[in-house]
């Protein structure tokens, strides 16, 4: 028993487990790096953009430096993006910085959250953290029941947690029912839309208009430069929101949150649309193989609006263990009460190959 007084929140709190790195299951499995593939943590198997890394390079004579405290160049240059202005953006270390900023505004004791049965394992997580309860409603098709997430609100309800398209399921939600559950929820109650995968859609839903207009002062919308963009490892997230909301979670956010080189690649990458559509092509490509082979398998999957594939496989944790033995990393899908599946994180045509080439061994579907 530690003698330390702990906040009780942390009694119960499960750690969050990424995807598994490259060297760590190289380490273990005594393997080259070069000989293992992962597709496991949704990133962009094309890497950044060329003009990233050069931007990169170009900045890391300044890291001696602190960064710009508050990215105006690059707050510039998204906004200008966007249409918005740059008081409609809060930046994080990653866009789940964002999801605590909103805990340390709105959450604690006595507080629910309402979010989506399996949702991202970050909002129960956050949820926990600041003592605040979190409301699960159950899925609809392994998606969100978007009318239910409504009627679970209450007077306890301070924010609702909500992917689209959503992680691990990769459901998007249809554009006339959100648009219902956003006039549906009160003024009070902060609705956190988290749209990691919105550039892989080919017509994604607008919802930047309400936020123009101040229709929605209790919207943000959550975006990142980890997945479309390539930039992962550098962790660069940002917010859409009305500027009275962006303004109180600026009181929250620590001083230079943001790195130097993120900012510089962010800046170079928000040109590079030669390198955001040869990924989103990619993508559909990819997405296209898995989903034909495994019909061909007669193995259950859900369609996906993402940059993955969830894939019912029977003993998720199992198959997860003999592909990594294989040298292909996926993710094994248990924690999120999903234990007879996998989601895999699409790769480039080899790697999917290999991968599929790999389930097919371990299946004893041979071709």
């Amino acid at each position: 028993m530690s003698p330390l007084s702990l906040n009780p929140a942390l009694a119960n709190l499960p750690v969050y487990q990424p995807g598994r790195p490259i060297e760590e299951v190289a380490r273990e499995l005594g393997l080259p790096p070069r000989r293992i593939i992962k597709m496991a943590s949704n990133e962009n198997p094309l890497g950044p953009s060329p003009a990233a890394l050069a931007a990169i390079k170009a900045a890391a004579r300044q890291t001696h430096l602190y960064p710009d405290g508050n990215a105006f160049y690059f707050k510039q240059k998204l906004a200008a993006k966007l249409g918005v202005n740059p008081a409609n953006l809060i930046l994080g270390n990653g866009s789940n910085e964002i999801l605590e900023f909103i805990g340390h505004a709105v959450m604690g004791p006595g507080v629910d959250v309402v979010m989506s049965q399996y949702c991202f394992l970050v909002y129960p997580l956050v949820t926990q953290l600041f003592g605040a309860n979190p409301i699960v409603v159950p899925a609809r098709d392994y998606g969100h029941d978007l009318p239910a997430l409504g009627r679970a609100v209450t007077p306890r309800t301070k924010a609702i947690f909500l992917g689209n398209p959503n992680n691990p399921t990769g459901t998007l939600a249809k554009p006339e029912e959100l648009l219902q559950l956003l006039d549906q929820i009160p003024p009070n109650v902060i609705i956190a839309l988290d749209q990691a995968y919105i550039e892989f859609l080919p017509q994604p839903q607008d919802l930047v208009p309400l936020i123009q207009r101040g229709e929605k002062p209790n919207l943000i919308l959550l975006r990142t430069f980890s997945k479309i963009y390539g930039l992962a490892g550098l962790r660069l997230g940002y917010g859409i929101g009305h500027p009275d909301l962006v303004a109180a979670l600026e009181k929250i956010r620590q001083p230079f949150n943001v790195n130097s080189l993120a900012q510089a690649a962010g800046l170079a990458a928000l040109d590079d649309a030669a390198h955001v559509q040869k990924t989103r092509q990619n993508n559909a490509d990819g997405l296209k193989f898995f989903e034909n082979a495994f019909r061909e398998m007669a193995l259950e999957f859900v369609p996906s609006s993402a940059n993955f594939i969830l894939v019912r496989v029977g003993d998720g944790r199992g198959i997860f263990t003999q592909l990594q033995a294989l040298g292909v990393i996926v993710r094994p899908m248990d924690n999120y009460g999903l234990p007879e599946w996998v989601r895999i994180s699409v790769g480039l045509p080899r790697e999917n190959q290999r991968c599929l080439k790999s389930l097919r061994t371990i299946l004893g579907r041979k071709k």
